[in-house]
């Protein structure tokens, strides 16, 4: 399965033997901390069940891979320190169908206020480095390559977002400190995904460099 777009055919079956990967984020450091074990000690021949299916754990990762962009760990602390202050370009790669909660609906249009709101307050709910909002207004839209995507039968009815790559650029005075800020939330998408069910796998998330 290509890592860099969602599925279509996610109720399709799986055949046996067939190579997968699987995704845990964690937003709460110390959830990473008492998992640790538990993953060193894994036994490879030893079978998990998901419900009908056998599933073998071959390997796990937690570092950046030239093969799988999507692993890696970092403190908020060090997301923050490692926070460039000069950078002033940021395109995100939305992996999976991203929408917004806009009032009573959703909304698929990732506006800066809706993708940069989303992170500063998921960074504000766990982080104990505060990010005021008031940053987003030094964000603007400069380039955009996404595509509506429809998931059918989510839930109750159909999820609608949006999928592809977007830029934004940091503009006017915005000093050193504003930008290293907006910075970090932009490195936090990694982990932390954009927009509304995240812990269902919609809003899968990263920073792409060199697409400013």
């Amino acid at each position: 399965t290509n890592p860099q777009l969602p599925i279509p055919n996610y109720q399709s079956l799986i055949p046996p033997s067939t190579l997968c990967w699987w995704r845990i984020s964690l937003l709460d450091e110390v959830l990473f901390g008492k998992l640790t074990g538990l993953w060193l000690n894994l036994n490879p021949d030893r079978a998990f069940h998901l419900g009908s299916a056998d599933l073998y754990i071959t390997r796990i990762l937690g570092t950046p891979q030239s093969s799988q962009p999507w692993s890696n760990f970092a403190t908020y602390q060090q997301i923050y320190d490692r926070a460039s202050e000069t950078e002033r370009n940021i395109t995100f790669h939305l992996a999976t169908p991203t929408a917004f909660r806009q009032g009573k609906f959703d909304s698929p249009l990732p506006t800066r206020d809706n993708v940069f709101k989303s992170l500063c307050d998921r960074w504000n709910t766990y982080s104990e480095i505060p990010i005021t909002s008031e940053i987003i207004e030094y964000i603007y839209p400069s380039r955009f390559d996404i595509k509506t995507e429809v998931v059918k039968n989510y839930d109750t009815h159909s999820f609608i977002g949006c999928v592809g790559e977007i830029g934004y650029r940091i503009l006017g005075d915005a000093s050193p400190e504003i930008i290293k800020q907006i910075n970090a939330l932009a490195d936090f998408a990694m982990f932390a995904g954009i927009g509304r069910k995240t812990t269902m796998g919609m809003g899968m998330s990263r920073r792409v460099m060199g697409n400013g």
